[in-house]
């Protein structure tokens, strides 16, 4: 039987590969993963270890706040903080950035997180997820929130962990995407999958149809002929799924191909998007180009959208190439 490649084995063999990376970019990712690995164990855990429910409180973006959001958010902070590979981090559910103190300051990173996405689900045992960002410190001096605002293009490693009935890691550092998952016996992530491409092509699309009478005028017209079915100017019958977990429908989208929108509504109109550019949109928009697919706002790529603030919102269209490019030029039309 063929050797099984860790986690750590394959970053190991990335630094001396043909892309390689530095040796405290391959630390913070296995500290990102082994907090994956525990936060994986609090939500499996469910009602037993009592994890479930609100927490009480609201975050920066003043939406409530599950029991399991904080603890998460405080088990990458825990693990991070004092790795020696950090100058910050900045957590959607933070107002401000975290600076990491210069007598344990060691690296020039900069990592920023979505502790547990989908967090509306966990109560129902649907699947959920942790999304992270690594940025290179450009300078020296303190960290400052300006450091953080650097387009999604200049990110150096970026990855989701998504809690199902597998433990999934796909992660990326700009040579293709990989997939592991985790082995529960011996507590070790184990590559599965290598060069993870996203078909051009689909009959899938993922949305949420109730907001249907909110949309622009672009949106509704590529959801109308995806409708239409054969009869229609796609020629072709669609499937709708919607989760309403961006790392799980992205994870979908990452194994079959598919596209997935979040679009700018009439509903708040002085608002560009829902989800948050630089825990979300940026991360999975690398992911997505990296295997091949495209990620867009609906008229420009989201990688080169220049950050102004920390917690920015964003529209989001992603995922198989030709339809992300069919959205994004029905936008442009108009």
């Amino acid at each position: 039987m063929a050797q099984k490649t860790s986690l750590t084995r394959y970053l190991v063999e990335k630094q001396a590969g043909a892309n390689p990376i530095p040796a405290q970019l391959q630390l913070l990712l296995e500290v990102v993963a082994d907090s994956c690995k525990s936060i994986s164990s609090a939500v499996n855990k469910g009602a037993l270890g009592g994890v479930l429910g609100t927490a009480g409180s609201e975050n920066v973006q003043g939406e409530v706040q599950k029991k399991l959001d904080i603890i998460s958010n405080d088990m990458l902070i825990e693990a991070a903080e004092w790795g020696g590979t950090l100058a910050g981090m900045a957590s959607e559910e933070m107002d401000e950035i975290l600076p990491i103190p210069s007598q344990y300051r060691q690296g020039d990173y900069l990592l920023m997180f979505d502790p547990l996405d989908g967090s509306s689900n966990i109560d129902v045992n649907v699947s959920i997820g942790t999304i992270f960002s690594v940025l290179k410190k450009a300078g020296g001096g303190a960290v400052q929130e300006s450091d953080f605002l650097q387009p999604g293009a200049r990110q150096v490693a970026a990855g989701y962990c998504v809690y199902g009935p597998q433990t999934t890691l796909v992660l990326t550092t700009g040579d293709g995407v990989v997939m592991f998952t985790l082995d529960r016996e011996v507590g070790t992530f184990v590559l599965t999958q290598e060069n993870v491409q996203i078909p051009a092509d689909t009959k899938e699309f993922a949305i949420n149809m109730s907001n249907m009478r909110h949309w622009d005028t672009p949106v509704r017209r590529y959801i109308d002929e995806c409708l239409a079915g054969k009869e229609g100017p796609r020629a072709k019958d669609f499937n709708m799924r919607w989760i309403a977990s961006m790392v799980a429908d992205v994870h979908r989208i990452m194994t079959r191909g598919g596209i997935f929108m979040y679009p700018w509504d009439k509903r708040e109109p002085d608002k560009p998007g829902k989800l948050r550019l630089m825990y979300e949109a940026n991360p999975m928009s690398w992911l997505i180009e990296q295997a091949g697919g495209a990620s867009t706002d609906g008229r420009q790529r989201i990688l080169d959208i220049q950050p102004t603030k920390l917690h920015q919102r964003v529209s989001v269209v992603l995922g198989s190439k030709n339809e992300v490019d069919l959205v994004t030029k029905y936008h442009l039309e108009k």
